[in-house]
């Protein structure tokens, strides 16, 4: 948890990887389309499980939030309550990634305020530095929510290089979620040494790329990209929580 990438060349690092399960949320794809692409690219031996990391807020002042278990599409761009009670409504697995990461995370300030509708918290990000990684844990600690790492793999090089193992079989998209809303028991894993560290930065460095104010300016505030909230697709559900 999780990947922005799917392609036959993830799915083979995975498995050489000893991974089971991949939480496939790419930015700014509609959930229809990146539940076919997962399910595209499961098999026996690895399951692909879709999900989407929600944009709340407005591009200057977002929060990330994770959503494992979505029925339903939710856009980028609407307010953190809304996102929240979207989630919970369709009983979803909420995650928090990379708490307090730059301008684009939750912070433990908004995590205590939102704790009952919030499932984990990412103690170790592979793209993160230590620091970072060094604060999710002790969000974690002191809000007493269950942890979980992730690659955040936006490269294929950063495939495999953290992951969570339950101690329990998850064999499908609602044990997953289970699992997650549950608090089953879990370890953060990850790999280590100097090629771990130099794929890490080599991460780190593309959020420039990612977080580009053109770029997204280009892309989204159109009110035409697949997951802007004006998109014709959501027929206007979301007017009254949406930020654009």
């Amino acid at each position: 948890m999780h990947v922005k990438i799917l392609d036959e060349r993830v799915v083979s690092r995975a498995k050489a990887r000893g991974i089971d399960v991949l939480v496939y949320a790419p930015h700014f794809v509609r959930l229809p389309d990146i539940r076919a692409r997962a399910e595209r690219f499961s098999d026996d031996d690895l399951l692909v499980v879709p999900a989407r990391e929600v944009f709340t807020g407005s591009w200057r002042d977002r929060k990330h939030l994770l959503a494992v278990g979505l029925d339903d599409p939710v856009p980028d761009f609407i307010s953190l309550d809304g996102a929240l009670d979207e989630f919970a409504r369709q009983e979803a697995a909420t995650l928090v990634p990379h708490p307090e990461l730059l301008t684009v995370s939750l912070t433990l300030d908004d995590i205590h305020q939102h704790r009952d509708a919030i499932h984990a918290v990412e103690t170790y990000n592979a793209k993160a530095f230590s620091r970072h990684n060094r604060r999710g844990r002790e969000i974690a600690r002191e809000t007493s929510l269950p942890g979980f790492g992730s690659s955040y793999a936006h490269l294929r090089g950063s495939i495999g290089e953290a992951w969570t193992e339950f101690d329990r079989d998850i064999d499908s998209e609602a044990d997953l979620v289970d699992a997650l809303r549950n608090g089953d028991e879990r370890h953060v894993m990850r790999r280590s040494g100097l090629s771990h560290t130099l794929r890490g930065a080599v991460e780190f460095a593309h959020l420039g790329y990612e977080n580009s104010w053109g770029k997204v300016d280009r892309l989204l505030l159109s009110g035409m990209e697949p997951t802007h909230p004006n998109h014709i697709a959501y027929d206007g559900a979301f007017d009254d929580v949406s930020v654009y």
